[in-house]
């Protein structure tokens, strides 16, 4: 009989990655009968959040969460640390260089966005055929959830395994990869249902749950990923329609705790700071239910930056801004959202504090160059006085936001043709930024172009850049001279899913890997 554990580490034992007889042969201990689990609505409810929690998990383990391996290619940000070999893996990601099959990072994301996807096809099985009374909306939190690991995975891998249900036996493991234009073909069914059962954002209580604009906002990025611009817009209108989602007024808004699920959130990952750890009860590798990656990211400390009068704390160096970000801000005038972002050296000096210029530039730190991240940064009021607190921040990610529906939209509609619509939409973004409107008469490839921009400007740092200029057909173009190459526009299959699944062989591997 199968079984599966009541806590939220049931999808460890469930997991595809064990590839073998023996999670679903051997009885485990303080376990309940499958098959009798998922009569309860509290428990299918349960198993609803365990998924959320696997999200949480995703996007901040360690070193190696999605969060940082998808922002890493990007031109926004360097890797940092202290050093070519701290973390080396992320410097591979980062420099294009040496990215192999076994790198730990990107095999982490693998393997975490399949255990997620696991747990929410654990759930779709087992309730599609009951008649629990929150059987609908569970049904479309999970395939949600699912349409999103998915959309991830082939945004970063290309071809991948579909997998839609749990491996009874391990034989059952094995399965071939299946095309993109298949997986998206499943993301945009998922999304359906998920729209078709989701509730409005205004009707929903636990803010960390997604709802009907989430999921008609993915809809419409998955569609536009697809080239398929027209379908697209539709759903973006429908979004910007509701008064349910607007934009936070003030661009630094958007990061503040004081504003965390706020209006422009529309899909976030949520973080607290009262299990007050310590190194006596932190667990690398383990789930922390803090936000360990603004520690992470925050200034590095060893005689480098002085914060005085920032209100910032140090942190261990990672995710360093370009100077071609930098650049960027200033040469569209962008100051208010230049200074929610990056903070230059000159303006750390003339706040009060400093740089040791002989070990900023000197090799105690990597990928420095002339700047620092004020987005998502370390600050003291953001983590707890209780534990240690460069364990405790509770700062949440916005991984899907209103401002990125605007620019989606705004780009669906310059390509086909609607440019007066699309200036709208892009005036709305540059507008809370501080920017004036573009010129009434921007269009064609020069408001595009402005979209490039006005992307590269607003979404630094959140790991969109890379991926969009793969698809733009600009990563040539933005990132000469760096290492990338075209084989960079994918990462490499893990090798242990190679290894494991009898469907694959390393004909399998996607192209120069």
């Amino acid at each position: 009989m199968k079984k599966i554990f009541l806590t939220l580490i049931a999808v460890s034992f469930l997991g595809i990655y064990a590839c073998d007889d023996e999670f679903t042969t051997n009885p485990k201990p303080n376990v309940e009968a499958l098959d009798t689990y998922f009569l309860e609505e509290a428990n299918v409810e349960t198993a609803i959040i365990g998924i959320y929690d696997l999200m949480q998990f995703n996007y901040t383990l360690d070193w190696s969460s999605v969060f940082f391996v998808k922002l890493l290619p990007g031109d926004d940000a360097g890797a940092g640390g202290s050093g070519p070999n701290d973390q080396s893996q992320l410097h591979e990601i980062d420099d294009y260089a040496n990215v192999s099959s076994s790198n730990a990072s990107i095999t982490s994301v693998w393997n975490l966005f399949y255990r997620t996807i696991a747990l929410s096809n654990l759930v779709i099985e087992n309730i599609k055929d009951s008649d629990l009374s929150n059987k609908q909306s569970a049904l479309a939190e999970a395939k949600f959830l699912r349409a999103w690991c998915y959309f991830e995975l082939t945004t970063m891998f290309g071809d991948v395994p579909l997998r839609l249900t749990v491996p009874a036996v391990a034989t059952d493991f094995g399965i071939a990869k299946t095309s993109r234009a298949d997986i998206y073909v499943q993301i945009e069914s998922d999304l359906t249902d998920a729209i078709d059962g989701l509730a409005d954002k205004s009707a929903i209580t636990d803010n960390f749950r997604v709802s009907k604009g989430t999921a008609q906002a993915l809809m419409g990025k998955v569609l536009v990923f697809q080239g398929k611009n027209l379908e697209a817009i539709p759903y973006f209108e429908s979004v910007i329609s509701n008064p349910a989602h607007d934009l936070e007024t003030n661009p630094a808004d958007v990061w503040s705790v004081n504003h965390e699920f706020g209006i422009e959130s529309l899909f976030e990952i949520g973080y607290i700071s009262t299990s007050a750890r310590d190194w006596g009860n932190f667990a690398w590798g383990g789930r922390n239910e803090s936000n360990t990656h603004i520690q992470l990211m925050g200034p590095r400390g060893d005689g480098i930056f002085d914060l005085t009068g920032t209100g910032f704390l140090n942190g261990w160096g990672f995710n360093l801004p370009t100077s071609k970000l930098v650049n960027a801000f200033d040469a569209a005038g962008d100051v208010n959202r230049k200074a929610a972002t990056v903070m230059t050296e000159a303006e750390l000096i003339a706040a009060g504090g400093a740089v040791d210029p002989s070990k900023a530039t000197g090799g105690v730190i990597e990928d420095y160059q002339g700047a620092i991240r004020t987005k998502y940064i370390t600050k003291n009021s953001d983590t707890s006085a209780d534990g240690v607190k460069e364990l405790n921040y509770s700062t949440n990610w916005r991984v899907f936001r209103y401002a990125e529906v605007l620019l989606l939209a705004a780009e669906a509609y310059n390509a086909e043709g609607q440019d007066d619509k699309a200036r709208i939409e892009l005036n709305k973004v540059r507008n809370r930024a501080g920017l004036a409107d573009v010129s009434d008469t921007l269009a064609g490839t020069a408001l595009f172009d402005a979209i490039v921009n006005e992307k590269f400007l607003e979404f630094a740092h959140e790991g969109q850049r890379f991926w969009d200029l793969v698809r733009w057909g600009k990563a040539s173009t933005e990132l000469a001279g760096t290492g990338y190459t075209s084989k960079n526009d994918l990462f490499p299959i893990p090798i242990t899913e190679i290894d494991k699944n009898s469907e694959l062989t390393l004909a399998d591997q996607n192209p120069g890997y």
